[in-house]
């Protein structure tokens, strides 16, 4: 019995799968994709070809606007430059023009100052230098006072003379070490700088217009007329 059922089953499943082998499998047919293709037409591609260039011209024609106000801009800023390089050169050279007669007007004065330092020292002792001159003078007016003949006589003068002219010897070498030196203008052409006439005589044996006399003499401080002399002149007898 067992065998018998066991058969049967093994019938019903055949029967079973060969109906399922046998369904029918139908063909699937796949349609072909079509691309779109886009027909344009020739008057719209001329027209924006027209577009495109007047656009192409309008860009070139805004670069070349842009390019020149560039150029003109720079141009612009290089004269600006160049005004303020040639006015700043200006100011330049007229700095240097007043530095250099800053500095000869600075040494101007430098020198003019020394000179009259040089001439205050020089010349600082020139009102005692003048007081002192009368107390010479005393010395060879009391000199000329004594005769020779009276030198010779009597001995007490004559030592007296001597310790006088020393005594005035001594005191011209002090002012000569200070620059008052005498004048000796005998034999000498008449200066008006240096001498003051006092008379005139003529004397044939003389030339005219020479310092024959003297009347009072004259003294220099550091080569400058302290005193004139005061003297007598040879007279041009032609005159």
């Amino acid at each position: 019995m067992q065998r018998a059922l066991l058969s049967s089953l093994r019938r019903s499943a055949a029967v079973r799968s060969g109906a399922s082998s046998m369904r029918v499998v139908r063909p699937s047919v796949i349609a072909p994709r079509m691309g779109m293709i886009r027909f344009a037409s020739t008057e719209a591609s001329k027209e924006e070809g027209k577009e495109e260039n007047a656009g192409a011209q309008e860009s070139k024609a805004q670069d070349t606007e842009t390019s020149a106000e560039g150029a003109k801009a720079e141009v612009s800023e290089i004269d600006e430059l160049k005004a303020k390089l040639t006015k700043k050169d200006k100011e330049l050279a007229d700095m240097k023009n007043h530095y250099a007669r800053a500095i000869a007007d600075f040494r101007n004065l430098q020198e003019s100052t020394k000179q009259e330092k040089q001439k205050a020292r020089d010349f600082a002792l020139q009102k005692f230098a003048k007081d002192l001159l009368e107390s010479v003078d005393n010395f060879d007016l009391a000199l000329n006072a004594v005769k020779e003949d009276t030198l010779k006589t009597n001995a007490e003068v004559k030592n007296l003379y001597d310790g006088v002219d020393m005594t005035r010897n001594v005191f011209e070498k002090t002012l000569a070490r200070h620059g008052i030196e005498k004048v000796d203008p005998i034999g000498q052409q008449f200066d008006p700088n240096q001498h003051e006439a006092t008379f005139e005589i003529a004397q044939p044996d003389k030339e005219p217009g020479t310092v024959f006399h003297v009347q009072q003499n004259g003294y220099t401080l550091n080569s400058r007329v302290l005193r004139p002399a005061k003297v007598g002149v040879v007279k041009d007898t032609e005159n």
